[in-house]
């Protein structure tokens, strides 16, 4: 099954003007050097899918004029990845439904903690409406539609009112997670995504030998990449280099990218032919 993906922010977890730095890279008018915080619409299996929802969230959705989401999903708990989350009231408004939040057991716990008021029993009026669905890393999950999720109106005065599903059409896609660390010391665990002839992975320091095999005969490939030298918790370029080498993509896309990386310009003549620096709003598939 093809997908079709949208990179929504590929900056790292600053950003890219940084606050404050002056830097050539900072200072440049070329847009494809303007990055929000890492994160990607996907159009796949008839589903509209958001990895990540990091501080950039709110504007990410305005900037590409999404108006209907059936889910998100979330890589792990850094703050640049989920900082967002609050937001997804909009489309609990406009969609009338839960938002649906795939992630690993300790980023749930995690949010839990940063988002208390989402989990009460007894709901703050207005606070966000989540489904929230726990992925096992070694296994392929399904993806559901929110069109057979319960019905949320909202009652001026007493927040989100809770009715049965009104439809049972559901749209299904199943997506492969790739398990991998953001330490080489096998800390953090990380989760990539494969929607079909795309997978989609970023903050991955290291990845077990086993995961290459759900790798097989990708067309599209994204890591992340924060500075040519070695870094302690993302891959150095040749790290990312010798990666796309390993996987075969037809096409491979560094993501994830910071100030301390060329300007796009020059970044792409330091690229083989197929790999090439992600941008805000650049599509792939």
């Amino acid at each position: 099954m093809k997908a079709k993906l949208t990179f929504l922010g590929t900056g790292t977890s600053q950003g890219v003007p940084i606050i404050g730095c002056d830097c050539e890279v900072c200072r440049s008018t070329d847009p494809r050097d303007k990055h929000l915080r890492s994160s990607a619409l996907v159009e796949y299996g008839g589903l509209t899918i958001v990895v990540d929802a990091g501080p950039d969230f709110r504007y990410q959705m305005l900037r590409q004029n999404v108006r209907h989401l059936d889910a998100i999903l979330l890589t792990h708990n850094h703050k640049d990845h989920t900082g967002g989350l609050d937001d997804v009231r909009a489309f609990n408004l406009l969609e009338r439904h839960p938002v649906n939040i795939y992630c690993q057991e300790y980023v749930m716990e995690a949010l839990k903690r940063e988002y208390p008021y989402v989990f009460e029993q007894t709901k703050y009026p207005g606070a966000p409406e989540w489904h929230m669905h726990v992925v096992d890393p070694t296994k392929p999950f399904l993806v559901h539609s929110n069109a057979n999720e319960e019905v949320i109106v909202w009652e001026k005065g007493f927040g989100f009112r809770h009715y049965a599903p009104v439809s049972d059409a559901d749209s299904v896609a199943e997506v492969v997670p790739i398990q991998g660390w953001h330490l080489s010391t096998r800390e953090l665990s990380v989760l990539g995504y494969r929607f079909g002839n795309i997978a989609y992975m970023t903050d991955i320091k290291h990845i077990d030998e086993s995961e290459f095999e759900k790798l097989k005969g990708v067309e599209y490939v994204t890591l992340g990449c924060v500075k040519i030298t070695e870094h302690r918790s993302h891959p150095s370029l040749q790290q990312c280099l010798d990666f796309f080498e390993r996987v075969g993509a037809k096409e491979s896309y560094i993501t994830h990218v910071s100030h301390q990386l060329p300007r796009y310009e020059e970044f792409c003549k330091m690229l083989p032919e197929h790999v090439h620096p992600a941008y805000d709003g650049l599509v792939i598939g």
